[in-house]
């Protein structure tokens, strides 16, 4: 009997040791399936793309680099908490100063260059002086000025000075921010770059893309609560308060571009 109940035991503490190395090891798998796109990546069982216009198409398609990539530093390196990273987004930093802010700034700035709305291309600084873009067609311009932007703008602006949206009503292209509020010395700002619902449930399902600080390579956040499943995390709106990575946001600090 006492044989039986130690195996057994052996067993159960062999099993956990399986559990955990997979935890350990999804959590620092990036990009598992080798997606090619973030529309690539599959939604959660039950759910449906939904969304549509340019912007969308623009986000869906942006392509993500291979399995294994890990998210490297601006200036070199590896960066610290990879187990945050979902997937790569293949988009060459430009600066230094490509934080958490200026990547949501860099992707919609991405979007309008593209399809050649250059006379859109223009955001508010922290003191609500709008920056304008006036270089045309010219890559060297473009990069330039989102330079120059990235230091005058920030989570701060974000969160003062574009549009408030409901939780609800959230589409790609919208922005999770908070500047420094108490008991949090700086800021955070994440993109939300595809949505899906589930129309018998009504839940919400959504990916997102940050950036950080120092500056790093532009990557879809892991849901750490679900780390075996995907990187969607899904709401049902009834939510006080959303844990997005290890970051807190409240239902009213949503933006729109």
């Amino acid at each position: 009997m006492v044989k039986r109940i130690f195996i057994g035991f052996m067993v159960f503490l062999l099993v956990l040791g399986c559990l955990a190395g997979g935890y350990l090891y999804v959590l620092s798998y990036s990009n598992p399936h080798n997606y090619k796109t973030i529309g690539s990546i599959p939604v959660p069982s039950g759910f449906k793309r939904v969304g549509d216009g340019k912007f969308t198409t623009f986000l869906r398609d942006i392509e993500l680099k291979g399995a294994h990539t890990k998210v490297q530093l601006f200036t070199g390196g590896n960066a610290n908490l990879q187990q945050l990273n979902y997937a790569v987004l293949d988009v060459a930093l430009i600066s230094n100063w490509e934080q958490c802010a200026d990547a949501c700034i860099r992707l919609h700035a991405e979007y309008l260059y593209k399809n050649k709305r250059y006379s859109q291309i223009a955001y508010k600084d922290v003191n609500g002086k709008l920056m304008s873009y006036t270089g045309g067609a010219s890559r060297k311009a473009f990069e330039a000025y989102l330079k120059k932007v990235y230091g005058m703008a920030s989570t701060l602006s974000l969160s003062k000075y574009l549009t408030p949206v409901s939780l609800k009503n959230l589409k790609p292209g919208d922005v999770f921010v908070y500047p420094a509020r108490k008991g949090a010395a700086y800021g955070h700002a994440v993109l939300v770059v595809d949505v899906a619902v589930n129309a018998s449930t009504g839940e919400l399902a959504f990916l997102l893309a940050e950036g950080n600080t120092p500056a790093r390579d532009l990557h879809v956040l892991r849901n750490l609560k679900h780390p075996f499943s995907a990187p969607w995390f899904i709401v049902d709106g009834s939510e006080k308060s959303l844990r997005l990575g290890p970051f807190l946001y409240y239902p009213n600090e949503i933006r729109r571009f």
